[in-house]
């Protein structure tokens, strides 16, 4: 057990990752979710810390495919001023639950948990990942993602709210800087032209 502690404060330490002893929760998901309706553009409001996310102006854009997939395209921007983006694949696991999607980056690496909680799939979304670890720990991820580049504190209040339901701590959260993206993006895309 003396190990595992040390393990786990190293790797909180040094990814600022949310480790937890035990298995991962499941939390209730979006009932009568539709991916349609969820397609889109989505930005980055809050989230928990992720050690592969490094930027700001994060945002997701969903592409439904042909085939029944989500083509996932993630984009932000580094501190040096670069974009990084990756393009990844989505897919609903069990049809009979629609919101408990599966997302993979890479080939030859476990697809990642992909759980929609909560969507008005107009203005927000609250999106929750968990993955368990020999039986011994998880690590979980969350996110509150919006059409526009901020959300009312009341919205994000009901989403604090269904987080800590599902037994996230929300004072991890961190608020993503979303400031002058717009901006930053239409100059970057001018660029490349």
């Amino acid at each position: 057990m003396k190990v595992l502690s040390v393990l786990l404060l190293t790797a909180a330490a040094t990814g600022g990752q949310s480790f937890h002893i035990g298995k991962c929760s499941k939390p209730a998901v979006q009932e009568d979710f539709n991916v349609t309706q969820y397609m889109g553009t989505w930005y980055e409001i809050e989230k928990l810390p992720a050690v592969f996310e490094r930027g700001i102006c994060n945002q997701a854009t969903y592409s439904l495919q042909p085939d029944g997939t989500v083509k996932v395209h993630n984009v932000e921007l580094l501190p040096n001023g670069n974009i990084n983006s990756i393009e990844g694949v989505a897919k609903v696991k069990d049809p009979s639950q629609p919101a408990v999607l599966s997302v993979s980056f890479f080939k030859g690496v476990p697809d990642a948990p992909y759980w929609v909680l909560s969507t008005d799939y107009q203005s927000y979304a609250l999106v929750y990942s968990c993955s368990d670890y020999f039986g011994l720990l998880n690590i979980d991820f969350a996110w509150i993602l919006a059409r526009t580049r901020a959300l009312t504190e009341d919205v994000i209040s009901q989403l604090h709210e269904k987080l800590t339901a599902a037994g996230v701590n929300v004072n991890r959260l961190t608020v993503s800087n979303q400031t002058a993206c717009d901006m930053v993006y239409g100059l970057r895309h001018d660029l490349q032209r």
